[in-house]
């Protein structure tokens, strides 16, 4: 009975971790926008935090434009392409010059590293 209950516990865990994902709720993937434009964003299956914070399954958003994907545990730099958003923002509004952008989110712990797979959602939009 004990390596059963074992698989359950193994099954249900796994459930739990493909919960967890992020989502832009906008702008929507091939969206054409004018500047400044509003980037909001969303977390399941994980709670936000400010950076620093350190629980289990929390962590905080950051927005890179035209930058790759960060590795799973690799920290996130911060520059112009790779944005922060440390006090635990959902939303943000960008002011880009015209021209056609890759946007990633990227979710993060409290040390600013990179979650793995399914923390991170890419959409292109198209700025006028």
């Amino acid at each position: 009975m004990k390596p059963l209950l074992a698989a359950v516990l193994l099954s249900l865990s796994a459930g739990a971790l493909a919960q967890q994902s992020v989502s832009f709720v906008e702008p929507a993937n091939g969206a054409t926008v004018s500047s400044p434009f509003k980037v909001k964003f969303a977390v399941s299956g994980m709670s936000i935090k400010p950076a620093g914070d350190m629980t289990a399954n929390t962590g905080h958003h950051h927005l890179l434009i035209n930058a790759v994907p960060i590795k799973a545990g690799e920290v996130i730099p911060v520059d112009d392409k790779h944005i922060h958003f440390g006090k635990g923002q959902t939303e943000t509004e960008l002011n880009l010059p015209p021209g056609n952008y890759t946007l990633t989110m990227q979710f993060a712990n409290g040390l600013h590293q990179a979650y793995g797979a399914g923390m991170n959602k890419e959409i292109k939009i198209t700025v006028k």
